[in-house]
């Protein structure tokens, strides 16, 4: 792989041992917090690395960039992808936040994010979970826990629900079998693995309807019959969650509201034969 075709961070990890101290310095703190490149100008990022504009053009110019503009368009594109390492500053990195600027940041993230998401579009989805002839649940990396738990309750209220691919399978043996009448359920928060388009594509062929939860990053995504976008701003390192847990509970929950009696009648023989079984 040429240089030009390299990430940035590849980029400066494979020249970081050949640096001088002070270039590697600049090096070193690139590495930890790669998106101040692309928020801030040569003369900012030097002050923050405590080195010369100079040594910053030169480890500019080390990294095969023609200049520092092109350097930060690299970086800037690459923190659009989404990772945290690109969203985490240098300011993070001094102290420790607070519980309450966690706890702040979360209840603004389950506002933000409820406000996009109204009681028509989740009846709707309820409704469509409820009548589908089968709903299928897919996530990978960050997404799959989610995928995973929201398959596992909805268990509770539906018989046909699986959560795709297991271990082993490739998604052609499962979307294969989909049809106008499922219902499918796609995660797809940061990062996104790099086949997620083609998977959508291949789902719309299908006709299923298609339920896409993504972070608030993603344009709307038009042949979505529902796309709910979660607030995931973190005052740390990592992203927050809490508003994509918040929504798999209300589509659970909504779920067992609309199957009124047979949900109850569904959950009452599951919790039979739990005691039957001595299970729990």
């Amino acid at each position: 792989m040429s240089p030009k075709e390299q990430s940035f961070l590849t980029r400066v990890q494979q020249i970081l041992p050949q640096l001088h101290p002070a270039e590697r310095r600049i090096g070193e703190f690139v590495c930890d917090f790669p998106g101040e490149l692309a928020s801030y100008s040569a003369q900012e990022l030097a002050s923050l690395a405590h080195v010369s504009k100079a040594t910053v053009t030169r480890f500019i110019q080390r990294l095969g960039y023609e200049n520092y503009e092109e350097a930060r368009r690299h970086a800037r594109a690459e923190k659009a992808t989404g990772s945290r390492l690109f969203l985490t500053t240098s300011a993070d990195a001094a102290g420790e936040q607070s519980i309450v600027a966690h706890v702040a940041q979360s209840v603004e993230n389950l506002q933000a994010t409820f406000l996009g998401v109204g009681e028509t579009q989740l009846n709707s989805v309820a409704s469509a979970i409820l009548s589908a002839r089968k709903v299928w649940v897919i996530g990978f990396r960050a997404s799959a826990p989610f995928a995973s738990y929201l398959q596992w309750q909805l268990t509770q209220v539906i018989e046909q629900v699986v959560a795709i691919p297991a271990s082993g399978q490739t998604l052609g043996e499962h979307v294969v079998s989909m049809k106008s009448d499922d219902v499918v359920i796609l995660f797809g928060l940061r990062r996104r693995v790099s086949n997620t388009d083609a998977l959508i594509n291949q789902i719309r062929k299908t006709g299923a309807r298609l339920l896409f939860v993504t972070d608030e990053e993603v344009p709307f995504l038009a042949s979505a019959e529902w796309h709910f976008r979660c607030q995931t701003l973190a005052p740390g390192p990592l992203f927050n969650h809490v508003s994509v847990m918040a929504l798999c509970h209300l589509i659970i929950t909504r779920s067992i509201e609309h199957a009124a009696a047979s949900g109850r009648t569904r959950l009452r023989n599951i919790e039979a034969i739990n005691e039957a079984l001595d299970e729990l």
